[in-house]
Order: structure tokens, then C-alpha cells, then sequence
């Protein structure tokens, strides 16, 4: 749950870029043991933000969690004590001490909370004491109204932070909806949605995580499981999450969760962002181990509805029932503790699930945020902050402008394609006589919900009455999930086999290759392609190795496809072929490398190729241990750097001794360390003009965008650190705002004032903060971690793991910075026509098909 967010890396030292900003919060307001005063904290236009309660740390804890009662009362959970209740204080007040009531239930560590069945639900995650954590029922035993029975109804072992967490109400308020972190050990389930063949299905060696973290963890990682109104019955709804820690259904009854990624890993290819996950029946989100963790992408994992970028994700609460405008009514709110923001998440249907957009509606510094509650009585927004002991608050957001808060009209877009995913989710969990041919038909469907519901029914039915269709079916994308089931339905990861587990059936395995080996990748558009490719892994790490004849028939199928035109396909078919050990992946493999602009994408082949042995020259090979050398100035999360040792450990593992004393010269050599300023002149060698460009200076109009060139601006994009920071695609940070659909927010002139004048204006999100202590002293950077009365401050965006720790005491003023996390002049090493190649490619989204580069 609280944990420090994987940090960015930034083009340059940030500390003497800060400015320091008019009307500092100083004095006893900042360092007096109280929670962060409301003046601290800002808000969205016409909110107001007003700190009611700091809740005294001896006598209350630190506050986690939030619900109201049958009685609209309020209850809050200390993260290691008990329980507290209390009434919403009357508009404009604050929180009488005195009316705060200690619930006499002997019961401590509620790291979930649900009114629902005439009792209080309770998500224990005992830290000190992981068999006492499971789900608790609380009830009145004597009709005082007062809670003191309590039952353990069902104890699910928990380790740390990613354990017990919330309780959820149904949307037809049937059942409960339990969330669980991949720390907790699965407990016995009655029944699943999702289909109960899941494995690592890592096709090469995984690299566990660099610094030991969780390294013994496997599939299914987190669960969320649906139980029944008597606890008894518990079905696994969805799997594969990493440290969700809530979830919230909206009017629709589609239900959605706030996950984190591991921030050790920040800038490494299988590192995800916090991300808003649309979760649906059956569905897998693809958390594994270390570097085993799947991409969004993956045909076998299901992906977010919108990336929300690093921090450590808490609460989630839909706005229904708010005195709020009818934009904030419909928005799903998510807490991030660890970057003190409050996101207002505004969904928008597409297809058979959702499209998503942003907004920071709560933001401060420290705001350690923990739970949010609409309160049905007084329709404000109710949030904590707290967690690992550091000082709690309890804050009221309202309404003060002038829109209408009348209750907001149901969205009921999409509700056609949303009826089809669930028709195909009654089949979920159990055999049933219609539901191949009504899953069949659905196979082929262009949305991926749809398909991913239709093949997650398959997996669910005796295969003997579906295997045969798979390969008499001629429609390419149904054939390809049909295959894809067929594989997961047939085979046993070999990490998950028990000794009763009857063999790999080899002759459905030649059949399945053979059928992968004769798909028309000409009539596949790149999403099938990936399918297609990812299913041969699968096969191959299920069914194992194939012989002679079938390796060369997989070869001659997928060589030729490498490399591919889209880098998600290029990093399968790099995997797949290294393993089948092809006598061409090398050089193409090694050429991508050295032209791939992002780390991420090179990190990719470079971890394949760590395990290749065939089709290697010596200057082939020297270029390739010649990458580590440059890998070695590369920055990302605390094993970033253990993560780089691995995949030349094991490289240097698959040489033969002949070819150790070859590259002997080249093994030897120590990397020369550069700061990222030196790295990014060798990426631009040659570049020896320097140019204080303007936007005058440039103008690009509608002339100067035609004729542009891709890959020199994809290439630039890399070059000159605007990866490092900015999201685009599937790669790249998000310290500063996420580019891919900047084409629909700039013209080219704006987008150009906004490099080249960084901090004419500054999003609020990106704002850095100033920290001045009582000996005088600054410490500059972005708030990244809490313990207890200790603040840690990332000072460096260009080193994720240079922190100061400040003690919040000793701290007089904290203020924001006038000047932007971005560098000015990161363009000015080019020239204009450089410029407007990379304007190009982001306003392009990354697509080489747009009309600015037609005609080269």
C-alpha cells in the first residue's frame, strides 16, 4: 500500500534551476504537530479544502480508512490500531474532538472498511501478526449500538504492505467484493472467473527483482474476489495486480481499481505506471516478478483505462451523491499517497469498456492521502491523509461556485457492447452447454473486451467439445485467441505443475505449432500479429521445446516477420527467435539496438540477446557488450543498475571460452561514467552548432510540416531527454505531462513555446517544491516519501535514488517554484529542420502513416 513512487529521471540537475516563489507557508503552520493546514493545498477552480481534525498520533493512530454507517456516521481505521466513529460535522466546522467515539470492538488493522448486511465489514492486514489479517464482521450483540462482537470470517495470510485491503458492495448489493494485494496468499476459492490455468510464461529466464523484493512470488499475484453475503462463498473475479488497495463500481455496475508498479524498476522496459484499471469478469493484469511483468499490450493481459503516472495509489470513491458540478459527480477519484494527489478521473465509454482523461483535483505538500467518502448527508467530500505512522488529517471538500449540483444524469452510452462483454461473462466460471457456440461467434470481434470475455468463456469449457473448431476456424483473428486458449487450456506452466499434473498433450502441441507456423502475417494487422507471436512463447514454455523439424518450421514462419514495423512487435518476435536460437536475429537484433532512441526498447533486446548463442560474428558481438558500456549512464529505479548487471552476467554466461578470449579487450573495459548532459552530446555527436532558438525564429507553418522525417524526429525525441521525463506510447517517464495525444491539445507553434519556453506556464502537477529549514538551509525537489515526522525529498530528477531526509520539525517555509522541471534550450543543439522533425513525430502520436511525412 505506502511505499515511495518510482521516481523520474530528468535531462538536468534540477537544484539550480528552483526559484524560489512569493508567500511561503512559515512558521509554527508548517512544523507544529498538525496535520498540513488547508492553506497548503490546493484544489480545483471553485473548491474549497478545509482540514477539520488532525488526528492526535498517541491516542488515534494514523487513519486509512473511510465509510459511513446505517446511521450516516463515519468510520475511520487506524493502519495498526482500532476503530473510530463519529458525525459529519455541520457545514463550515470542525470536528469536535469530544464527539469522536472509540469502537469498542476488540479488532486493529482495518485496511478496508464496508457498511453492508447490518454490519460493519472489516479487511484486516495485521502487519505484526500476517495470520490474524482476513475478512472481519462487526455487529452490535446487545442493541446498545455500539459495535462489539467480532468474526473472523475468513483468515487470509498477509506480509506487509500488499496485503488485506478493501471491501466493496456490489452494485446490486448481493455480495461483497474483497481486494488483495500480491502479498497475500490466495485462500480457498468455491469458484473463478478467471480461468485456472495461469503461469509466469516467461519464455526466457526471468530476472528476479534487483534488490531481492518479493522475489519468491508467484502467479496469480493480487486477487479480488467476489464473496457471498455470509462470507462462506468466495469466487476469484480477477487476478494479476500488483498493490491495489481499493475499488469503486460505477452506475454502469463496471468496477475499477487504482494499481502501482514497482518503482525499483522506473526506465526499465516492464516498468508500468499507476494506471486505472477497468476491471473486468476473468480478467489478468499481468503482475509477475521482477522483469517478468507483462506489458499492457500483451495479448494475455488485460490493460489500463488510462495511465496515471508514479505515486503509490490508495483510496478510489465515484462522486455520486456530491454537491458537485455533473462533470465531478461522474468522475472516479483516486488517492495517491505518496505525491499528496487527489485525481479526478473522467470516463468516457468506448466500445465494450472505457477511454479516460485526468485532472488533479487535490493537490499538497506533504498530503500523504489515504481514503475518500461522498457523505450522503451533507454531499461533501470527505479525505484522510496518513499511513506509516506519519501525522493524520481529516479534510471537507465543497462545492462554493455557481453550477448546478442537481444529481447527474446517468451516462448510458456504450451500454450495447458492455451487454455483449457481460452475455459472454455468464460463462465465466463453469462448463455450459452454449457457451462455445455463443463464445465462438464473438472471437473475431474488433474489441478486445469482447474478445477477451468470449475467449476467457473457452478457457472455462471441457476442451474436447471446443479443440477441433481451433483449427478448422479460417477467420485469422478468431483463429488466433482460439489458439491462444487452446494453449493456456492444454498446457501447464512448468513454475505452477504439481506432481498429479497429467503431461503436456504432444500432439495437440505439434498441432498448435504447426498452426502458428502457417498464419499470413501480410493479412494480420499488428495486433494479431502480437497475438499470434505471443502464443508461440506460450506454447513453448507449456509444451516445451519443440524438436528439429517444428523449430525450423517456426523459423521459417517468424524470421522473416523480424524485424516488424512496431516496437511491442519487434520485442516478441526478438524473444521468440533468440529462443528458437535463429542464425539472423543477431545482427538484426544488434542493429535495432543501436538505432532503438529510447533505453527501454534497447534494454528489450538487449535482455533477449543475453541468452543467444548462435549467429554472432565478433564485431557483432563487440557491439553488443559495447551497449553496456553506454547502458552503464543510463538511470532508472533503485535496481535499474542491478537490472543492467544481470543481462551482461548472463551474456557473458552464454559466450563460449573461445569467445571470452575474442572479446577479451571489450569484457574488459570499465564504462565511463557521464552525466546526462555528456550522454546526450554523444547520442547528438556531430551537433556542434548551438542556436537560442525562438518561437519567431522557427514559426512552423502548415508548409514546413509536410515532407518531415519519422525516424530522425522519433530519434531526437530520445536525444535530447524528452523520454526521460514524458510519457509517449508505451515508453518513456511521467514527470511532465503524457505527449502521445499532444496532436489534439497543440498546433505546432504552441507545442514549440512550450519546449522552447518551459515555464511561461507551469501544470500544477509538475510543480517542484522549496524547503527551507531552521538553520537556513533549502532542500529543493519533489516530496516522494513519508515516515513517521520524516520527509524525503528526490533533489535530482536525473538520479531516482538521491534523497534528503528532512525532518518535517525542523522545516519553516515550503513553497512551490516559479521555474518548470524542464530544461529551457533542450532543442537549441539542433537545427530548424531537426526541430521540426521532432514537433512532427509528437504531434504525429508516433505514427509513421501521418500526412506531415508523407512524400520522403
Amino acid at each position: 500500500m505506502f511505499k515511495s513512487p518510482a521516481l523520474p529521471v530528468i535531462a538536468l540537475s534540477l537544484a539550480a534551476q528552483f526559484a524560489l516563489a512569493a508567500e511561503p507557508v512559515t512558521g509554527a503552520a508548517v512544523n507544529e504537530n498538525k496535520a498540513t493546514p488547508a492553506d497548503r493545498i490546493r484544489a480545483a477552480k471553485d473548491f474549497k479544502v478545509e482540514l477539520i481534525y488532525s488526528v492526535p498520533f498517541a491516542e488515534q493512530g494514523s487513519w486509512v480508512n473511510l465509510c459511513v454507517d446505517g446511521k450516516g456516521r463515519i468510520l475511520a481505521s487506524d493502519q495498526y490500531g482500532g476503530l473510530y466513529r463519529f458525525a459529519a460535522p455541520p457545514a463550515g466546522q470542525p470536528l469536535d474532538p469530544a464527539a469522536i467515539q472509540k469502537v469498542p470492538a476488540p479488532i486493529k488493522a482495518g485496511n478496508g472498511l464496508l457498511w453492508a448486511f447490518d454490519a460493519l465489514w472489516v479487511g484486516v492486514n495485521d502487519y505484526e501478526k500476517p495470520d490474524n489479517s482476513g475478512l472481519y464482521r462487526l455487529t452490535d450483540s446487545d442493541g446498545d449500538d455500539q459495535l462489539d462482537k467480532v468474526e473472523k470470517v475468513r483468515g487470509i495470510y498477509s506480509r506487509g504492505d500488499h496485503g488485506v485491503h478493501a471491501v466493496v458492495l456490489a452494485p446490486d448489493g448481493k455480495s461483497i467484493f474483497l481486494v488483495t494485494g500480491n502479498g497475500t496468499k490466495p485462500t480457498e476459492a468455491q469458484s473463478s472467473r478467471v480461468a485456472l490455468n495461469w503461469g509466469e510464461d516467461h519464455l526466457l529466464p526471468r530476472m528476479p527483482d534487483g534488490r531481492g523484493f518479493m522475489r519468491d512470488a508467484l502467479a496469480p499475484g493480487g486477487i479480488i474476489y467476489q464473496v457471498s453475503p455470509d462470507g462462506q462463498k468466495f469466487e476469484i473475479y480477477a487476478s494479476g495486480f500488483r498493490n491495489i488497495f481499493d475499488a469503486s463500481f460505477n452506475r454502469d455496475g463496471e468496477l475499477f481499481t487504482f494499481d502501482a508498479d514497482m518503482e525499483y524498476d522506473f526506465n526499465t522496459p516492464w516498468y508500468r505506471p499507476t494506471r486505472i484499471c477497468h476491471v473486468v469478469s476473468g480478467s489478468e493484469w499481468g503482475w509477475r516478478n521482477g522483469a517478468g511483468k507483462r506489458p499492457e499490450w500483451y495479448s494475455d493481459n488485460v490493460g489500463p483505462v488510462i495511465n496515471i503516472g508514479p505515486g503509490s495509489p490508495t483510496g478510489t470513491t465515484f462522486g455520486y451523491g456530491a454537491k458537485f458540478p455533473a462533470k465531478y459527480q461522474n468522475a472516479l477519484f483516486a488517492l495517491d499517497w505518496s505525491w499528496g494527489k487527489l485525481y479526478a478521473v473522467h470516463l468516457t465509454p468506448k466500445g465494450a469498456s472505457y477511454t479516460a482523461t485526468k485532472e488533479e483535483f487535490v493537490s499538497g505538500a506533504p498530503l500523504p492521502l489515504t481514503d475518500a467518502i461522498i457523505h450522503p448527508g451533507d454531499g461533501a467530500l470527505y479525505f484522510a491523509i496518513g499511513g506509516r505512522k506519519v501525522q493524520s488529517g481529516f479534510y471537507r471538500v465543497t462545492y462554493t461556485g455557481s453550477e448546478s449540483t442537481a444529481p447527474a444524469v446517468a451516462i448510458s452510452a456504450g451500454q450495447d457492447q458492455r451487454d455483449l462483454r457481460h452475455r459472454l461473462e455468464t460463462f465465466h466460471g463453469a462448463p455450459n452447454p452454449k457457451a462455445v457456440e455463443t463464445a465462438w461467434q464473438q472471437l473475431g470481434h474488433a474489441d478486445f473486451f469482447i474478445r477477451w470475455a468470449a475467449r476467457t468463456a473457452l478457457e472455462h469449457q471441457p476442451r474436447e467439445t471446443w479443440q477441433e473448431k481451433v483449427f478448422t476456424e479460417t477467420n485469422p483473428v478468431a483463429k488466433a485467441e482460439a489458439l491462444l486458449a487452446l494453449t493456456k487450456a492444454a498446457g501447464i506452466d512448468p513454475q505452477h505443475r504439481k506432481p498429479t499434473d497429467p503431461p503436456a498433450d504432444a500432439a495437440i502441441a505439434a498441432r498448435i505449432f504447426d498452426a502458428l507456423a502457417k498464419f499470413d502475417f501480410a493479412a494480420l494487422n499488428n495486433e494479431p500479429r502480437i497475438t499470434v507471436t505471443r502464443t508461440a512463447q506460450i506454447a513453448l514454455v507449456r509444451f516445451g521445446a519443440p524438436d528439429e523439424t517444428t523449430t525450423k518450421k517456426l523459423l521459417a514462419a517468424f524470421d522473416p516477420q523480424f524485424p516488424a514495423a512496431t516496437r511491442e512487435l519487434n520485442q516478441v518476435l526478438c524473444e521468440l527467435l533468440v529462443f528458437l536460437q535463429s542464425p539472423t536475429v543477431a545482427s538484426k537484433a544488434v542493429a535495432l539496438l543501436d538505432k532503438a532512441p529510447t533505453q527501454e526498447e534497447q534494454m528489450d533486446y538487449a535482455r533477449s540477446l543475453r541468452m543467444l548463442k548462435t549467429g554472432w560474428t565478433t564485431p557483432l558481438h563487440t557491439a553488443y557488450f559495447e551497449w553496456f558500456l553506454k547502458a552503464a549512464n543510463y538511470r532508472g529505479g533503485a535496481s535499474f543498475e542491478k537490472f543492467i548487471e544481470f543481462i551482461r552476467n548472463d551474456a557473458v554466461a552464454s559466450l563460449t571460452p573461445a569467445e571470452k578470449t575474442e572479446l577479451a579487450a571489450v569484457l574488459e573495459k570499465k564504462p565511463e561514467k557521464k552525466s546526462a548532459l555528456e550522454a546526450a552530446a554523444t547520442v547528438l555527436a556531430g551537433h556542434t552548432t548551438f542556436t537560442p532558438w525562438t518561437v519567431e525564429q522557427i514559426n512552423p507553418t502548415n508548409a514546413d510540416m509536410k515532407g518531415r522525417n519519422f525516424d530522425l524526429g522519433r530519434k531526437l525525441f530520445g536525444a535530447v531527454g524528452c523520454y526521460a521525463c514524458h510519457r509517449f506510447g508505451n515508453e518513456g517517464g511521467m514527470t511532465g505531462p503524457d505527449l502521445t495525444g499532444a496532436g489534439g491539445r497543440y498546433s505546432p507553434r504552441d507545442l514549440l513555446d512550450a519546449i522552447v519556453n518551459p515555464s511561461k506556464e507551469i501544470n500544477e502537477q509538475f510543480v517542484p517544491t522549496v524547503i527551507t529549514k531552521t538553520d537556513g538551509t533549502q532542500v529543493i525537489g519533489t516530496i516522494v516519501n513519508l515516515n513517521s515526522d520524516t520527509v524525503k525529498v528526490n533533489t535530482d530528477g536525473s538520479d531516482p535514488n538521491q534523497q534528503v531526509s528532512v525532518d518535517r520539525k525542523q522545516v519553516t517555509s515550503i513553497e512551490p517554484s516559479k521555474i518548470s522541471l524542464m530544461p529551457p534550450g533542450l532543442v537549441n543543439i539542433l537545427s530548424k529542420s531537426e526541430v521540426l522533425d521532432l514537433l512532427a513525430f509528437v504531434l504525429s502520436g508516433g505514427d509513421p502513416k501521418n500526412a506531415m511525412f508523407a512524400g520522403r
